[in-house]
Formats: structure tokens, sequence, C-alpha cells
């Protein structure tokens, strides 16, 4: 047995390189995320600065919504110069500040409003979610003809959170890259008309009093049926604090339901592939990994803390302000990554998918939820 010592220069000179190792690996970081990141910040503080509008606030464009627009407008003009240096901290943004900024909304909830949303909300959730994706694959296979893992992408983004569900899903499909690409813009068109349209037709009905519709039931309305987490945030944040609470929970549930969704589509596809996986390789065994959306439990997580301990208000309103902060750059992430002209590659048949299943979640998804608000 052998004993290696190192002399004192030695050691010095491994830790000398130890730290200039670690000091080129935070200097690579920035130069990989910080432009993106700053230019993600610089745009959200336009929007805050013109959310302070209170004639904007009224007609439903808060923070939020003029986070993701103010994005669009940047990220179809003059931004697209400087993608390549910002992309990866755009993509950053958009995924973990979106989902830091969805863990630390926790804070602002309790078991009281979980309690407020109720078995009704995750029912609307489920019925929804089902039938929805149902459509997708009746009208996209038997009347468009669209191909299935084209249908099952799209209806997966449509029923659940977006592009989000549409990346988890694709694992289970064995999709190429061209389909996620069609399912994700065309789930990116739907929602963005989603966060336009869902504050109008809200401030529109306030005004003319045509529906008596309560801010709680517009906040589990618009959770259950638009599209993504983010712009959820967006419609119910120009609704105000109640519809926003009650969305955010609504839609936390309903993200929730992916792991189950992805378990029972791949148990479903995999009777179809049984014959054709033995065929082709006997002996093999196929594994797919299921993507759980773990920011959602973890959301639950904070809600819990904030139910369980007495938390002072001037660190609430502390997290309060960083998590409005998190979750404007988020929005602006997601505008930035919204290319316009993709709308053109789509082609039509995707593009009436995703129409049709954007008027079901409207039209449909008012049904079910007034629905299942009657019943319970």
């Amino acid at each position: 047995m052998s004993h290696i010592f190192h002399s004192p220069s030695a050691i010095r000179s491994m830790r000398i390189a130890n730290c200039l190792h670690r000091h080129q690996l935070f200097v690579a970081l920035v130069r990989t995320y910080l432009p993106g990141l700053l230019l993600v910040a610089m745009i959200s503080a336009v929007a805050v600065s013109l959310g302070q509008f209170s004639w904007l606030t009224e007609h439903g464009l808060g923070v939020l919504s003029l986070a993701i627009f103010a994005g669009i407008a940047a990220g179809n003009t003059t931004v697209i110069a400087c993608a390549a240096q910002s992309a990866q901290g755009i993509r950053f943004s958009k995924h973990h500040l979106l989902r830091l900024g969805i863990v630390l909304y926790g804070f602002r909830l309790n078991f009281q409003d979980l309690a407020d949303v109720g078995i009704s909300g995750f029912l609307i959730d489920a019925l929804v979610l089902s039938t929805t994706f149902g459509l997708s694959i009746f009208l996209g296979m038997k009347l468009l003809g669209l191909d299935k893992n084209t249908a099952i992408l799209i209806g997966a983004g449509s029923s659940i959170c977006g592009a989000a569900a549409i990346m988890a899903t694709e694992n289970i499909v064995s999709a190429k890259p061209e389909e996620v690409s069609v399912a994700i813009s065309t789930v990116v068109v739907f929602g963005m008309m989603a966060t336009l349209l869902y504050p109008f037709l809200y401030h529109w009905n306030l005004s003319l009093h045509l529906v008596s519709v309560r801010a709680e039931f517009f906040g589990v309305f618009a959770g259950s049926t638009v599209h993504d987490v983010a712009q959820v945030v967006a419609v119910a944040h120009a609704a105000g604090d109640q519809a926003e609470h009650t969305a955010i929970v609504a839609k936390m549930g309903r993200v929730m339901m992916l792991a189950p969704f992805l378990f029972l589509l791949s148990l479903a596809l995999s009777k179809k592939r049984v014959s054709s996986d033995q065929s082709a390789m006997p002996h093999q065994k196929q594994t797919q990994a299921i993507s759980v959306p773990w920011f959602a439990f973890v959301f639950v997580l904070m809600v819990a803390i904030n139910s369980i301990l007495t938390i002072p208000k001037h660190w609430l309103n502390v997290i309060q302000q960083v998590d409005m902060c998190l979750l404007s750059m988020a929005m602006v992430a997601l505008g930035l990554s919204t290319n316009l002209s993709m709308i053109r590659k789509v082609g039509s048949k995707p593009l009436l998918l995703g129409g049709a299943l954007f008027v079901w979640l409207m039209a449909g998804g008012m049904m079910i939820n007034q629905m299942v608000s009657y019943l319970f």
C-alpha cells in the first residue's frame, strides 16, 4: 500500500488551479446567461413602468400582459440581431424564472384558497383536459388527416400546460423535431390570442353587465382553459387579485395532472407498439422517461408553509415584489421566444386544429365550468 504526500507548495498550486477553474467556470456562465437576463430585465422594467398607468389596467392590460406584448414587439424587431447572444438567458428566464415565480406565488395563498377552489375546481380541470385531448385526436386524425403525433402533441399542449406539456409528451410519442415545432407554434399562437382576448372579454362584460361572472369564477375558468402557465397568470392578473389566486390554484391542479396523463398515454401507446417492438427487437425493453412537473408540488409546499407558519408582513411584501419581478421577466422571455414568422410556416391544418380546440376551450370550457359550479 503506497502513500502519496504533497508538499505545501504543491497543495498551494492545486488550490490556485481549482480557484482558476472555478473563476473560468463563473465567467463562462456569466457570458452565457447575462446578456439574455439583462435584456429580459430591461424590457420587464419598461412593462412595469407602463403598468402604473391606470388607463391600461382598467382595460385589462396589467403588468404581466404588457410584459408579454413588449417581449413580442422586441423579439420580432430589433432584438433579433442579438438573439444568439441572448438565447440562453431568455430560455433560462422562460423556464426557470417562471417556475421559481410560481413557487414563490405559493406565499400569496393558504389552504383556505385551495379549499375555495375545492373538488369542483379539480373536476373542472379533469373534464376540460379529457374532452380537449379527445377532441384533438378525433378532429386531428379523423377530419383533418393529421398524423397521430401532431394530433397528440397539439392536444396535450392545448389541454394541459402549453409548450411544457408538448416537450414532456415528446418523449412518450418519440416525435420528430418538426412535429414538435409545429405543435408548439400552434399552441403559442392561440395561447397568445387567449392572453389578449380573455381580459378584453372580461372587462367588456363588466362594462355591459351581460353575464354575472364573479372574479373567482373567472379565475377558475382561466386556469382550466388557458394554455400556458405564464398566460394564465397574465390573463387572471388583469382581472384582479382574487381571480389571479383562483386561476393559479386551478392551473396548478391542471399542471399536476400532467404526470398521470403521461403515464396513461404511455400505457395506451405501448399496447400498440408491442407487436412491432417484439418483431424488431424481441429481447430489448424500451424505457421512456416521464417528466414530472415538480415545481407544481413545491408550489403546494409553499402554500402549506404560508398556512402553518406566521410570516411577518414585511417579508411577505418582499417575497411578493420579488415574485412579481420574476413573473414579469418570465413573461418577457415568453414574448421574446414568440416568432411571428412561424405562423406562416405552420400550415393550415395544425392551425385549424388549434383554432377548433381554442374555441372549445372557451365555449366548452365555460359550459363545463358552469355545469360543475351549478352541481357543487
